[in-house]
């Protein structure tokens, strides 16, 4: 079999963050172990695949590709890179975390991404005793490692769910469980479409597929890796429903299909005569998250919406809307496949109409002021009063 072209690796700053260029010749079967990754893009404008520069994406990276092709990393800058020396010992003992790790049914992703911050620490800390080491080692892990290549705050919290379980699996460091901490989430507010802006870019998409895809996320609250692995199979048309199977933590939930989304789909059906997804690509296989993600891009354009919109802003859109339309928030979050009302909470804040109706303190002081001296009429910021 003929061996795979190498990926080279270089670093470049595009869409206003630090990203990861996959370079190699043209390859179908390299492109689609790349269309796998949901974190990975093909940009048009670069002309090669892309990654955000976060440190837990190189790892996951390497995981999918180890046994696949050669990965050329010689042109990141030092500091990104990590350099780790494992004796047989350690490697088998990181094995057996593996297996550990796939017989608590954690996720491939998860498994893959635990084992490699665990190959780091430990080959971080090569030259010191594994049952010596101590919570500083820890912090200085951190420091050296997270702080100095800017990992991300979901990188480095994904980092010590790792040693934790790690800790369990093999209690005989003098690490203290109790005393890793995760740093705390950033807490960003969702991007909210419009329920016109929605229906502009519905508008705006020409291709039927395309228009079927973008309608079912809005209407559905559905995430990008649910769409592509939806099979015809889990519609139920008589009852205007779809089950979403194994969704975010392995969660099945059932969502209500719109009304007038029942013609499109009967026009989208009948016209692609899809076999087993919903959404096929070639050889009636999955499609690719990466072409919704660009069409999309280009729906917006055509629509005028000039805000970044990805599939899961359709998803954020949804749930605002079902708030604002006084949907209890128990069955938003039944919907939504949340597993704590936590993180539908978060909705409440981006709520429009809730936010409508609180008087703005500026209007107040203006009524007061205009209601003391009716003489001057109208008060109004544009002029002097």
């Amino acid at each position: 079999m003929k061996a795979l072209p190498i990926i080279n690796f270089e670093e470049k700053i595009f869409k206003k963050k630090k990203q990861l260029l996959l370079k190699f010749p043209y390859n179908n079967t390299l492109i689609n172990y790349l269309r796998k990754m949901p974190f990975v893009y093909w940009s048009s404008t670069l002309k090669c695949w892309y990654t955000e520069d976060n440190g837990n994406n190189l790892i996951k990276i390497k995981a999918a590709l180890k046994d696949v092709t050669q990965l050329n990393t010689k042109n990141l800058s030092s500091k990104k890179l990590f350099k780790r020396d494992l004796n047989i010992d350690q490697k088998k003992l990181l094995n057996s975390f593996y297996l550990y790790l796939k017989g608590k049914r954690y996720s491939a992703s998860t498994i893959s991404t635990y084992t490699h911050f665990m190959a780091d620490f430990i080959g971080f800390n090569t030259k010191n005793e594994l049952n010596n080491l101590t919570s500083k080692d820890v912090d200085l892990f951190i420091e050296s490692v997270f702080i100095e290549r800017e990992y991300s705050i979901s990188t480095q919290r994904q980092f010590i769910s790792a040693l934790k379980l790690f800790t369990v699996f093999y209690p005989h460091t003098q690490i203290d469980n109790l005393v890793l901490e995760r740093p705390k989430k950033s807490k960003k507010l969702p991007n909210v479409l419009s329920q016109e802006e929605v229906l502009r870019i519905i508008s705006a998409t020409q291709n039927l597929k395309h228009r079927a895809i973008i309608a079912l996320l809005y209407s559905c609250g559905l995430r990008i890796s649910e769409l592509i692995n939806l099979r015809l199979a889990d519609f139920n048309l008589e009852r205007k429903q779809l089950i979403v199977k194994e969704g975010k933590g392995r969660k099945d939930r059932y969502v209500s299909l719109a009304d007038s989304f029942m013609p499109l789909l009967s026009n989208y059906y009948y016209s692609y005569l899809p076999k087993i997804y919903f959404v096929e690509g070639n050889n009636n296989q999955k499609y690719s998250a990466e072409s919704v993600r660009q069409f999309l891009r280009k729906s917006c354009l055509k629509a005028n919406v000039k805000r970044r919109v990805t599939p899961h802003t359709l998803r954020h859109s949804y749930a605002t809307h079902l708030l604002e339309n006084g949907v209890d928030i128990r069955y938003i979050q039944s919907l939504l496949g949340h597993a704590r009302p936590e993180t539908t909470m978060i909705y409440t804040h981006v709520k429009r109409k809730d936010l409508m109706e609180i008087q703005n303190p500026l209007d107040i002081a203006l009524q007061k002021a205009q209601k003391v001296d009716n003489e001057k009429g109208n008060v109004l910021l544009s002029r002097n009063f």
